[in-house]
């Protein structure tokens, strides 16, 4: 992978780094002509009975001082760093499927419980300024919570989630697009669209209902990218009518949704992985990057060369060639 490039918010300063050589090559200079005027004068034999300076010190005192210019030459330059910083409004739609395979127990203590508490948690995780709405789905979908920036109010809904039969994905999408209708517009900015994204947590595939794909594409049309997560495990099983029935999880259409939405798609087969992709969702959303100044570094940088050149000189007792 290529190292990043340093990029600056004055980049025509840099010029003044052409000081840099010019020093040096002064400073090569000034040793040759001393080296050559003790010849001439014939005081080599002097030196030998005369303690001389330390060389090295002398050299580290004129690279720290050289060092310590070009440092400054770059913080005057203004360098940017990229940094994330908290989005100051958003909406996060938040789409849990609770139909009878989130009964599985190859989650403890089952997909739905282990689900319930890790979106509890991630609500948590975003901005304050953030609105969030809660959307659940099985056969049919509805909207639990429209978007608010009442955390209780949401944690609570979650806990209160029920199980249903089927499993509608694409349902869960249209309700979710619903739910951004009912954004309240920005006092500040009325005019401006709802930024805002979608979760979808489910462990399984469509089997009633409208496209997951169609709806995807619809939510990509509309500006909401839509984050999938496909939550349990090959083994998953429930137990219905004293039979034991296989509900793998089941990804492919999650990724599809994601792709085709312009999001991302994540797994997970444990609580804790769940918990580390809604810990990584939170991120994506909640946060943006941004370009920073970063002079200080390089101020600081400075500062240390400038030291180190000062300690090196007061060693000496002695001035520059």
């Amino acid at each position: 992978m290529d190292a990043p490039i340093q990029e600056f918010f004055h980049p025509q300063r840099l010029w003044l780094l052409l000081t840099v050589p010019v020093l040096l090559l002064l400073y090569w200079g000034l040793l040759r002509r001393a080296a050559s005027r003790s010849k001439r004068l014939g005081i080599e034999n002097l030196d030998r009975v005369m303690p001389r300076q330390s060389s090295w010190k002398r050299h580290i005192a004129v690279l720290a001082a050289v060092l310590s210019l070009a440092s400054l030459v770059i913080a005057f330059a203004q360098p940017k760093g990229t940094v994330e910083v908290p989005r100051e409004r958003a909406t996060v739609v938040l789409a849990i499927d609770v139909s009878r395979s989130m009964e599985a127990t190859d989650v403890e203590p089952n997909r739905l419980d282990a689900a319930k508490d890790a979106a509890q948690d991630f609500v948590q995780m975003l901005p304050e300024g953030f609105n969030v709405s809660l959307v659940a789905f099985a056969g049919t979908s509805s909207i639990i919570v429209p978007p608010t920036q009442d955390r209780g109010l949401v944690v609570r809904a979650i806990e209160n989630l029920r199980l249903a039969p089927s499993t509608a994905i694409g349902e869960g999408i249209y309700s979710s697009l619903d739910a951004m209708q009912l954004v309240p517009p920005d006092p500040e900015h009325p005019d401006e669209p709802t930024p805002g994204a979608i979760v979808v947590l489910s462990d399984g595939y469509t089997n009633i209902g409208r496209s997951s794909t169609v709806a995807a594409r619809t939510s990509k049309e509309l500006g909401f990218p839509i984050y999938t997560i496909a939550y349990g495990t090959p083994g998953g099983y429930v137990v219905s009518n004293g039979r034991r029935e296989p509900v793998p999880v089941n990804p492919a259409e999650l990724r599809t949704v994601a792709r085709e939405s312009g999001g991302e798609a994540f797994t997970a087969g444990s609580r804790d992985e769940l918990e580390r992709v809604y810990a990584s969702i939170a991120r994506s959303i909640g946060y943006e990057k941004v370009d920073q100044e970063v002079t200080e570094l390089y101020a600081g940088i400075a500062l240390g060369f400038a030291v180190l050149a000062s300690l090196a000189v007061a060693s000496l007792a002695a001035r520059w060639p």
